[in-house]
């Protein structure tokens, strides 16, 4: 566990949350930034609002990063501080110039927080719990519970591991790959996963959650985004009514939550205490 924890410190200290020009760090790459793609992701990142109380003290953001999308900063927006709580000192860096004297920075483990229980007023943690071992995924879930004040609740983004919807595109995106003379990806295997940039990554699946967290957790899944940046990539076009499928995606999340946070590559995991 050690191990892969210092692999990922050491990717985004020296690779990940390098800058890359026009505000972008080098993790922006896994990230669809094309026009067609914006509205999309800019409604998706927003969602996390509606399930935030909206003023308090204290909102944690656990595994911060540079805090890097300006949605994100929306967060935040009635807190008096955000503490910033990550491995990686450069990503601590970096949210502090964003934050400026709002944002708290703290070296920390999210399967390990050294805070008091009850102490925040809502949680975010944006990518980060698939990079700790799956054996830790729980402790992480109860960790971010325990410091969250009753009555308030968290939102956790994670990302599952081969989900329906994207499986169900995979014969399309080889058959894409195919006509254009490009190798096929090789596939991961689940609990243990090195990522395209060599950090480590552990995803869960949904059965996994429910079987850990019921009944230990209050928690719900909705959707935060359905599609994955290579999906994304491969089929929405602008010159084929890309912006407007994506609308149509969006509102079929909105109208099927449960089907979609489940079954789609972008879960948003809501635990109220």
């Amino acid at each position: 566990m050690e191990n892969s924890k210092q692999q990922v410190r050491e990717f985004y200290d020296q690779i990940g949350w390098s800058q890359v020009g026009d505000g972008l760090y080098q993790n922006a790459r896994y990230e669809d930034l094309r026009p067609v793609s914006r509205e999309y992701i800019h409604n998706c990142h927003l969602r996390v609002n509606r399930h935030l109380a909206p003023t308090g003290d204290f909102l944690l953001d656990a595994g911060s990063g540079p805090v890097q999308w300006p949605e994100y900063l929306t967060y935040s927006e009635g807190y008096r501080f955000r503490v910033c709580a990550d491995i990686s000192i450069t990503a601590l860096k970096e949210a502090r110039k964003r934050l400026g004297d709002k944002g708290l920075v703290v070296v920390a483990d999210i399967a390990n927080l050294p805070f008091q229980p009850e102490t925040f007023d809502g949680v975010v943690s944006m990518h980060t719990i698939h990079h700790l071992a799956l054996t830790e995924h729980k402790r992480a879930y109860l960790e971010l519970t325990r410091v969250l004040k009753t009555g308030r609740s968290a939102a956790i983004i994670n990302g599952w591991h081969n989900p329906l919807l994207m499986r169900m595109a995979e014969p399309f995106i080889g058959i894409a790959r195919a006509l254009t003379g490009r190798s096929a990806k090789q596939k991961k295997n689940w609990k243990a996963e090195d990522d395209e940039a060599g950090t480590f990554v552990a995803k869960m699946t949904p059965r996994w959650l429910k079987n850990e967290l019921g009944g230990v957790v209050d928690f719900k899944i909705y959707p935060w985004r359905s599609l994955s940046p290579r999906f994304m990539r491969w089929f929405i076009r602008p010159q084929l009514g890309g912006k407007a499928w994506l609308r149509f995606i969006f509102w079929l999340e909105e109208r099927f939550p449960r089907f979609f946070g489940e079954n789609g590559q972008y879960p948003l995991i809501v635990i109220r205490k």
